[in-house]
């Protein structure tokens, strides 16, 4: 007998995955997190504090509620290539003919910006098409502890900030940039 994947099945088995979730008082979607989410947690984590060793970090993913066994912290170490030093986990500096340098922000704003558009907690710049990645990727590298996330369409990066305040200095930083 061959089993079908249809919708019906898959609505069926995320019902059930959501019961089972309910059932032992977690949200149903953390335990499906997925390999991209769970190492950037780890890379926020050390970033953020010393972690000195895996049991730290599998401890700390815990908290987070991210179930982790000891080989695939393991694997998702070597695969963000971090490495223990005496200060805990850190990332290898990348070799020169692995990354090429990101532009400047202010090279990126006077090559791609064409307007900056201040909403509420929000920072929208506009630019040509195809100009908002090259863009977005300046203001990611500047890492201003304004920004909480950026996203970046085909002409449009939408930063946003956790509050008015904080776009506010974002955006007068921005534009001495431009000057």
């Amino acid at each position: 007998m061959r089993i079908l994947h249809t919708p019906l099945r898959t609505f069926i088995w995320l019902s059930a995955l959501k019961l089972f979730a309910k059932r032992f008082d977690m949200p149903w979607n953390i335990m499906s997190t997925g390999k991209t989410f769970r190492q950037g947690q780890i890379l926020r984590l050390i970033s953020g504090e010393r972690i000195g060793s895996q049991d730290d970090l599998r401890r700390r993913l815990a908290q987070q509620r991210l179930r982790v066994t000891q080989a695939t912290l393991s694997r998702d170490l070597q695969e963000l290539k971090l490495v223990k030093t005496r200060e805990g986990y850190k990332q290898e500096p990348a070799l020169a003919e692995e990354a090429a340098p990101l532009p400047p922000l202010a090279r990126a704003l006077r090559e791609f910006l064409l307007d900056v558009r201040p909403a509420e907690n929000l920072l929208v710049l506009k630019t040509p098409p195809s100009g908002a990645q090259p863009l977005a990727a300046a203001v990611d590298a500047s890492k201003f502890p304004e920004i909480a996330g950026t996203i970046a369409g085909d002409d449009t990066v939408l930063i946003i900030t956790s509050n008015k305040r904080t776009r506010a200095s974002l955006q007068h930083k921005i534009e001495s940039l431009l000057k």
